[in-house]
């Protein structure tokens, strides 16, 4: 079994310069941005570029793995938020606006026969165990309900993908459903009677 060398530090810095700007590039352009075009934005050449990347899908690839590292360490560092319930609602929130994205690079990769599952496993699989630790520290705190699972959670995050979607995916549309969301995970008030 070889081992990767690590990068040079300039090569570690065109890398992450060519994620950064194809991230923005494909945010707001689309998918179909030659990768070219993006060595050209990036400020390198299409060799340098192809080192890190030789597809297209290995960049999408590499940008939603950097997506979920960014998503992770969110995670981590909310664990001893103040306010745990406030901590969890937050990352709830962030995790939905920014999965519609992450959510087209997947179907890329998948059209182009990559097998998206096999690269980001453990990296779901820590995902979950620190929404799980979130979930646990809000409950604690009296401020989800108790009766909720994890699992409970991320099939409300992918129902919530697919309702946003359905709904046109406008800010104030996922607003919205998140509220409803995040009111339905909240313990329900007691009555003054």
């Amino acid at each position: 079994m070889t081992t990767k060398k690590p990068l040079r530090a300039d090569a570690q810095r065109n890398r992450q310069t060519v994620l950064e700007v194809a991230e923005a590039v494909f945010a707001a352009e689309g998918l179909t941005v030659p990768i070219d075009e993006i060595a050209r934005r990036a400020g390198l050449g299409i060799g340098t570029l192809y080192r890190h990347f030789p597809t297209k899908e290995a960049l999408f690839a590499a940008i939603v793995v950097s997506r979920l590292d960014r998503a992770l360490a969110d995670a981590r560092a909310l664990f001893n938020a103040d306010d745990p319930g406030d901590a969890f609602f937050r990352f709830l929130v962030r995790l939905v606006e920014e999965g519609a994205a992450k959510k087209d690079f997947v179907d890329a990769l998948a059209a182009g026969g990559v097998d998206v599952g096999h690269e980001l496993g453990e990296r779901k699989k820590d995902l979950r165990r620190a929404m799980g630790k979130l979930l646990e520290r809000a409950q604690k705190a009296g401020d989800v309900r108790r009766d909720v699972a994890i699992a409970d959670v991320l099939a409300l995050v992918s129902g919530a993908f697919v309702a946003i979607e359905h709904r046109g995916g406008d800010a104030r549309t996922r607003a919205q459903l998140l509220a409803v969301v995040c009111d339905g995970l909240r313990p329900p008030r007691r009555s003054l009677d």
